[in-house]
């Protein structure tokens, strides 16, 4: 493979923005005006995971901040994330984001907690050919495993998305370095297999620059609970400039997935 100077890029999950607002009736803080600041501060995607209870992103929010890309940011990638078998599919039919990544959450899950086991993958070859058909990228939320991305791979998908909690609990603890290689090992291996990369779940400014140094090849950070937090205190544009500057400007792995 050869390699090209291409960043990391930061896409802001905006699920926590919506929980606040949805506590009162007032249509503040407003996940669309939180949207436009990331991005006006240097944010390369926004992604949400709207959830068939709708207790934090709603239906009308994706609609909203569909809308505001296509007028406004063209170029933004938008990432929908959600179990496809639940109300994935409604969304990425109807406005076609440029990215769906397929969690495997329960109806009611607390958050997501586990990437797609291989018995539970090949029910999703078939909406993964649909979503490819309508022009959306497809990423599989994955747990480190290397040997279930070629199976990733196998059934269509273009990326595969690191569920990277088990990461976040180990870093700095002795066992920071040894889940560190799991990791490594399962991005070498996607990439072997012709996929593309990305990672998220409690990515933060102290953890996220050693993750993107010893995980070459990452593709783009999906980073919302932390993030959001962090914007409570500093305000979005320098939160924004803060992870920023926390990921290396490592060269990336030249992939096939777009």
């Amino acid at each position: 493979m050869t390699h090209q100077s291409q960043r990391t890029a930061l896409s802001v999950n905006l699920n926590k923005v919506a929980l606040v607002r949805n506590t009162r009736h007032l249509g503040i803080p407003s996940v669309t005006r939180a949207a436009t600041l990331c991005l006006q501060a240097g944010a390369q995607g926004i992604t949400v995971h709207p959830r068939p209870d709708a207790r934090h992103i709603r239906p009308q929010d994706v609609h909203d901040l569909a809308a505001l890309l296509k007028k406004d940011w063209p170029a933004i990638e938008f990432n929908i994330e959600g179990n496809p078998f639940h109300n994935l599919m409604e969304f990425v039919r109807a406005l076609r984001p440029h990215q769906c990544t397929f969690v495997p959450d329960g109806e009611g899950q607390f958050t997501s907690d586990h990437g797609w086991e291989a018995a539970s993958m090949d029910g999703l070859k078939p909406l993964i050919a649909e979503c490819k058909a309508l022009g959306v990228r497809v990423s599989l939320f994955m747990d480190p495993v290397p040997e279930a991305m070629p199976l990733a791979k196998a059934i269509g998908a273009d990326r595969v998305e690191l569920y990277t909690e088990p990461y976040a609990a180990a870093w700095g603890t002795p066992r920071q370095a040894e889940v560190l290689q799991r990791f490594a090992d399962a991005a070498r291996a996607a990439q072997a297999a012709g996929l593309g990369v990305n990672a998220g779940h409690d990515l933060n400014l102290s953890n996220l620059g050693d993750f993107l140094l010893a995980v070459s090849g990452v593709r783009e950070v999906s980073i919302g609970h932390a993030l959001v937090a962090d914007a409570l205190e500093l305000g979005y544009a320098q939160t924004i400039r803060r992870y920023l500057a926390a990921m290396p400007q490592a060269p990336q792995k030249k992939d096939s997935a777009s």
